[in-house]
């Protein structure tokens, strides 16, 4: 898979790709690794929403050369792209590289066309839902397979331009 550079960021480059890229593939794996600790006997149940096999729309976040994080978007409706699988290593935490990934995925989900983002974030979860807050993220009710979900909490935001 090429690699597209789209913007640069002081020392973070954010770079659009695809699942089938294998830095992306590498950090989901790390991603992955962290959230079954998190999350124990329920990781099974979200690990089964969180394939990316098919993930058209990937970005990553690169630092002096080293891929530092990720995160991607998919088509929900027909209005709304759906965040998935957000993540920074913990060495690059709190350096805001969270919310410039989430920021590109807003801007290529607003190129595309779409007035919203909608996600869904665990509530063992702390410091990606105070990002999602940071951003302008409302808590919504939880939608899809997430309904009924205890442990899930939904968020929306409307992105420039939208006329809902």
């Amino acid at each position: 898979m090429s690699k597209n550079v789209v913007k640069h960021y002081s020392m973070i480059t954010l770079i659009r790709t695809a699942s089938s890229d294998q830095d992306f593939r590498k950090l989901v794996d790390t991603l992955d690794a962290e959230l079954a600790e998190r999350d124990g006997d329920e990781h099974a149940f979200y690990h089964q929403f969180n394939q990316i096999d098919h993930l058209k729309l990937v970005v990553l976040a690169r630092e002096n050369g080293v891929f530092v994080g990720c995160g991607a978007i998919k088509e929900l409706d027909n209005d709304a792209m759906e965040v998935k699988r957000m993540f920074v290593v913990k060495d690059s935490r709190g350096k805001g590289v969270g919310q410039i990934i989430l920021s590109g995925l807003e801007k290529w989900a607003a190129e595309l066309g779409f007035g919203f983002c909608r996600l869904e974030t665990g509530k063992r979860q702390p410091e990606a839902i105070a990002l999602y807050e940071r951003q302008g993220y409302q808590r919504i009710p939880n939608y899809g397979q997430y309904a009924g979900v205890e442990n899930s909490i939904c968020f929306e935001k409307k992105l420039n331009g939208s006329s809902t």
